[in-house]
C-alpha cells in the first residue's frame, strides 16, 4: 500500500492540515486546462501558486462557502449511498483523505468497494435535477468528474469506479444512476505523468518564493 488514510473527520481543522500543499482529486482537473491556443490555462498557474503559498505558510487556503446545491449534496450522501448498496449488494466503506507516501498528491473518497475480490471506489453526486437528467440521458461518467476519477484510482490503485449520481426528487427507478469506469493502466500512468510535471512546478516555485522571502 503507498498511501496513507488520514483519521480525521473531512472538513476539520486536521483534514485540512492533512491535504495542506498537496495535489487532490476534487481539483486536479485544474492541471489539464488549456487556452485556445493550448497553452496551459490560467486555472493551473492558479492552483500551482496555491499549493506553493500552503507548502510555504503551513495554512490551507480556507473556502468555507457552501451553495444551497453543495449543501445538498452533502444532505443527500448517506441516501445516496443507501440506494447503491440496495441496488448492487456491495457495501460502501468510508474512508477518509488519502495521501501518497513519496509524492504529494493525495484523495478524498466517497467509499471503497470489493466486488468480486476487485477493489474499487465509489463517487457520488447529487447535483440539480437537470444535471441529473442530463447524466442518465447520455449514459456516461460525464467528462468533467474523469480526472477527479483518474486521479482516485491512480492514488489508491483501485480497479474500478462506480459513479453515481443520485437525485431523490425523480420516480424511484429514475433516482439513481450509476456507471462503471474501469482503471485503464495507459490512462492512469498518462495521469501519473501529469501530475508529476504538474508537481515539479509547484516544487519550483515553492523553492523561488522562499529564496525571495530569505
Amino acid at each position: 500500500m503507498n498511501y496513507t488514510i488520514s483519521p480525521h473527520p473531512q472538513g476539520s481543522a486536521e483534514w485540512r492540515a492533512d491535504r495542506c500543499g498537496l495535489a487532490t482529486g476534487s481539483a486536479i482537473d485544474a492541471i489539464f486546462t488549456k487556452t485556445a491556443a493550448g497553452k496551459p490555462g490560467a486555472a493551473r498557474a492558479d492552483y500551482c501558486l496555491q499549493l506553493a503559498l500552503e507548502r510555504l505558510t503551513g495554512a490551507p487556503e480556507g473556502n468555507d462557502f457552501t451553495s444551497k446545491e453543495m449543501e445538498w449534496g452533502t444532505e443527500q450522501e448517506p441516501f445516496s449511498r443507501m440506494a447503491y448498496e440496495t441496488a448492487t449488494g456491495l457495501m460502501v466503506h468510508e474512508a477518509g483523505f488519502l495521501y501518497l507516501t513519496h509524492l504529494k498528491a493525495g484523495c478524498s473518497l466517497d467509499g471503497f468497494v470489493d466486488d468480486g475480490g476487485r477493489r474499487g471506489i465509489w463517487e457520488s453526486k447529487s447535483p440539480k435535477s437537470k444535471t441529473h437528467l442530463g447524466y442518465l440521458e447520455a449514459g456516461v461518467v460525464p467528462a468533467k468528474y474523469i480526472p477527479q476519477i483518474e486521479h482516485n484510482l491512480w492514488v489508491t490503485g483501485a480497479q474500478f469506479c462506480d459513479f453515481q449520481s443520485f437525485d431523490p426528487r425523480f420516480p424511484p427507478k429514475l433516482q439513481r444512476f450509476c456507471v462503471r469506469y474501469e482503471r485503464d493502466e495507459a490512462r492512469i500512468t498518462a495521469h501519473a505523468a501529469a501530475v508529476k510535471v504538474f508537481l515539479a512546478e509547484v516544487d519550483a516555485l515553492e523553492t523561488k518564493l522562499r529564496q525571495m522571502a530569505a
